[in-house]
């Protein structure tokens, strides 16, 4: 077991194959790098997690992870269009369970599962709500991916950079002033209790990051926007 993670090789493949606007060159990334990421991936298993005590450089580790094990899943089936696949018209709702919920992935000796990783770990363990911002399960909806590998020197203004941008995108939140009505992703749906934990209520928290000029208050009525499931890649 080591207790030395190096985050180069998937820092490396992200800046390849990853674009300016969060979407994936999956297409190329199958063609060249998927062992590549494969390799990377399996170096995780010898990780000596109890070895690895300094809190930002374990978060910078499971956040790093969840992506790299999504985009491996993502390769491993590619040509999609979607992580939640259609069967004649009806989405195929084992599929897409399985995509969260199969625990194929082993870091530091264990399997772990998207699901587990996010909600057995990150949630609990760090009480970091900014990483709903930089967990990407390869869907449109989700977070721009980040077009570079998370550090523990710098995981937490990384982590503020993501939540600034997301929140700061209107395909992701916006506002009508007049109507005082917040237009936010389902993220802050599914996982409110996270941001009030952080600032009191979802509005705050949005609020804190659109500014004072958008004089959001908890008095607004919140409308959350569809989800895009489709497969955030680069149109070739």
């Amino acid at each position: 077991m080591t207790n030395s993670i190096d985050f180069s090789t998937w820092d490396e493949l992200l800046q390849r194959y990853a674009d300016a606007g969060g979407r994936v060159n999956y297409r190329g990334w199958k063609a060249e790098g998927a062992d590549v990421l494969k390799a990377w991936l399996a170096t995780l298993a010898d990780v000596d997690l109890a070895a690895v005590t300094d809190a930002d450089a374990r978060l910078a580790l499971w956040l790093n992870a969840y992506n790299a094990i999504a985009i491996s899943q993502v390769l491993e089936v590619y040509p999609i269009a979607s992580i939640r696949p259609k069967v004649l018209g009806i989405p195929n709702w084992l599929a897409f369970l399985d995509f969260f919920t199969r625990s194929n992935s082993i870091i530091g000796g264990k399997k772990y599962s998207l699901n587990q990783i996010e909600h057995a770990i990150l949630r609990p363990l760090f009480a970091e709500p900014r990483i709903h911002f930089a967990l990407v399960c390869a869907a449109v909806g989700c977070p721009l991916l980040r077009r570079g590998a998370y550090f523990p020197e710098s995981v937490r203004a990384q982590l503020e950079a993501d939540a600034s941008r997301f929140i700061r995108n209107p395909d992701k939140v916006r506002y009508d002033a007049e109507k005082k009505t917040l237009y936010l992703s389902k993220i802050f749906d599914w996982y409110g209790e996270d941001f009030v934990k952080a600032a009191g209520s979802v509005a705050g928290y949005a609020g804190g990051y659109l500014g004072p000029e958008a004089a959001v208050s908890n008095e607004w009525a919140i409308v959350f926007l569809p989800y895009d499931w489709n497969l955030n890649q680069v149109e070739n």
